[in-house]
């Protein structure tokens, strides 16, 4: 058994459209930090956006594929439907007058399991919540955001999945040391251990939901923390008797591995380490593209491929 457990999501990576509509609506209506401007490694002619606070902290990455002409896709069983950020309990009506100032498609303001939660969409149609959750884990408040300090997202709450039976997904999050804390109707919440960012996976149960498509505005994983690699040759050994799973693979600023789970979700498992400031200063993460080692020498023909995108910041602009 590995010596040290998953204490929550590491990121959430999702698709998206047009590469600029999501940079503004992330950085400019959230607020959360443009930590990292890539490409994806298994598609180089296509941005890899990250999102997440101040220092790109695990437990409050938030990433896309950015597809300028993608088609929007359905969420469906097996799949990730809503994705959830934490932030102050009392900065739930800031939250909801900004949203609406800034013209977020809101769906609604509830309660959930004794929580304050307001889902809205971004503008590919992917669900969001914010859960007035009072987060122990240190605020690193986006330093070129407009969002009063106090009101900051703080990082994950988790995320929802939707499946038409829990029972093998159940097994599959015991495995990683997630257990069943609550239940809400159809609703199964389940929390690892600690109160680290990103530690609560919420199961909707529906055995009539219809099959998801794949495109702009669906999830295509999530991936939980592995806080280095002995780490996670450890979790690969031991998921690897259970679930099929990759070899690890090198993404720079993390090494992961990838195994679906049984109702369907891709789970990933990447580690804490190196991180985001390998090949930036923290102080300008995402303003320049960075590509791997093995990209370098084809830098400049992805470049003029690649569409320019405009990041605002303080009142300036970054053009690339």
């Amino acid at each position: 058994m590995p010596t040290k457990p998953i204490v929550g999501l590491h990121h959430v990576t999702a698709i998206a459209g047009d590469p600029q509509r999501n940079l503004d609506f992330y950085t400019d209506v959230l607020g959360l930090r443009f930590v990292k401007k890539t490409v994806n490694f298994d598609d180089p002619g296509t941005y890899h956006f990250y999102f997440g606070d101040d220092a790109g902290t695990p437990g409050t990455i938030l990433t896309f594929f950015p597809w300028p002409h993608a088609t929007r896709g359905t969420v469906g069983a097996g799949e990730v439907t809503h994705t959830a950020f934490s932030v102050s309990p009392n900065s739930i009506p800031y939250w909801e007058q900004r949203l609406a100032s800034k013209n977020a498609s809101l769906q609604g303001k509830g309660e959930r399991m004794g929580e304050t939660v307001l889902t809205f969409s971004d503008p590919d149609g992917m669900k969001i919540e914010l859960v007035g959750h009072a987060e122990s884990a240190e605020l690193k408040a986006p330093r070129f955001a407009d969002v009063p300090v106090e009101h900051a997202i703080q990082g994950f709450f988790g995320v929802t999945m939707l499946e038409r039976d829990a029972r093998q997904t159940e097994a599959a999050l015991a495995l990683l040391g997630f257990r069943k804390m609550a239940e809400e109707g159809n609703r199964l919440r389940f929390s690892a251990a600690g109160d680290a960012l990103g530690n609560h996976l919420d199961i909707v149960v529906d055995p009539q939901a219809s099959q998801g498509r794949p495109g702009a505005g669906t999830v295509h994983h999530i991936a939980f923390r592995s806080e280095d690699y002995e780490d996670q040759k450890q979790w690969h050994a031991l998921i690897s008797k259970h679930l099929r799973v990759s070899p690890v693979m090198e993404r720079d600023y993390f090494r992961s591995i990838y195994f679906r789970e049984p109702g369907g979700v891709l789970f990933e498992l990447a580690t804490d380490i190196p991180g985001f400031a390998i090949d930036e200063p923290l102080e300008s993460l995402g303003e320049e593209l960075r590509v791997p080692q093995w990209l370098g020498a084809n830098l400049a023909q992805l470049t003029r491929h690649l569409p320019v995108v405009t990041l605002h910041k303080a009142g300036e602009e970054v053009r690339a």
